[in-house]
């Protein structure tokens, strides 16, 4: 499986044991997703599409990803630009975020059509996300979905995760409205419900799942916490218990590293609960550490053996 990921990568100031002290990482939540399936399915060809900056951080940051078994050919570098940065604070466990994200060489990802359909062309299995689009200015924003759609009418397999994050938007309405254009050119859906619930009103999981497919999704795939994982795809529901992790030190890049987990076996032919089983415990993983990218991580074997009821 070729797979693309789309957005914006960001350097990643995340606290460590010590009082007041930092490490400098580079993060963001499709690049995220990337990394670990890098990590999880290394039969996998993961591709980055974004830009990034000519000035020093931005290279190491290009060099980050290469290392990291991360193809770059699709990563524009914008001339006299720099990458975003985020500092993160955490509550006991629970983290907060602070972004200097504003001249970021991503905002210009999908200024070249060309680029983007050669990209796509080039890929399988395409994920962006709600925070890809609230970046993007307007025109930029539909350039993507209009690549996408293409896209999907060609085959390819659109996967989004609407990551809701109001700040990054002028107002609640264009957040949900380019929302839900986002999910109209996607067959994958991986929503969280907390998020939805606060700003659709769906009343349950299963209204959330709802709503995708009638927007066009086929699979739809709700995550909710410590609550079971809901799940439906055409006309197959289900749900998914979740073990909760003995010990929660940081949220971050949880629901990142879960649909990482989602694409790896789906890359593997598994069936759709087996993936779920394997992203809940990939995740549980990723929350007992600090940093969104973390060295251990569970097998698959591991994962499939985990309760399914």
């Amino acid at each position: 499986m070729r797979f693309l990921a789309i957005g914006e990568c960001m350097a990643e100031l995340a606290p460590t044991s010590g009082e007041g002290e930092y490490r400098l990482g580079f993060a963001g939540d499709t690049f995220n997703t990337a990394w670990y399936l890098a990590r999880c399915a290394p039969d996998v060809a993961v591709s980055y599409l974004s830009a990034v900056g000519d000035d020093a951080i931005s290279g190491q940051m290009a060099d980050f990803m290469r290392v990291s078994g991360i193809d770059t050919r699709h990563l524009a570098i914008a001339k006299g630009q720099t990458v975003g940065l985020y500092l993160i604070s955490l509550d006991q466990g629970e983290r907060s975020f602070s972004y200097w994200r504003g001249q970021s060489a991503a905002r210009t990802l999908a200024d070249n059509p060309a680029a983007l359909e050669t990209a796509m062309a080039m890929s399988d299995v395409i994920y962006f996300s709600g925070i890809t689009l609230a970046i993007l200015p307007q025109d930029g924003r539909d350039r993507l979905l209009t690549a996408l759609s293409e896209a999907r009418a060609r085959g390819k397999t659109i996967a989004f995760d609407p990551n809701l994050r109001r700040r990054l938007w002028s107002s609640d309405s264009e957040m949900t409205g380019e929302i839900m254009r986002g999910a109209a050119v996607s067959d994958i859906v991986l929503p969280s419900f907390e998020d939805e619930a606060d700003w659709f009103d769906d009343a349950d999981p299963a209204a959330t799942a709802r709503r995708y497919q009638q927007a066009g999704a086929v699979t739809v795939i709700v995550k909710n916490g410590r609550d079971p994982v809901f799940y439906s795809e055409t006309a197959q529901q289900g749900e998914i218990p979740v073990t909760p992790a003995e010990e929660v030190v940081d949220t971050t890049a949880a629901g990142d590293s879960f649909n990482a987990g989602v694409f790896a076996r789906h890359a593997a032919g598994d069936s759709l609960a087996v993936g779920i089983r394997y992203a809940c415990a990939l995740s549980r993983a990723v929350v007992q550490q600090r940093g969104a990218l973390v060295p251990l991580l569970p097998t698959a074997q591991q994962a499939e053996a985990a309760p399914t009821t």
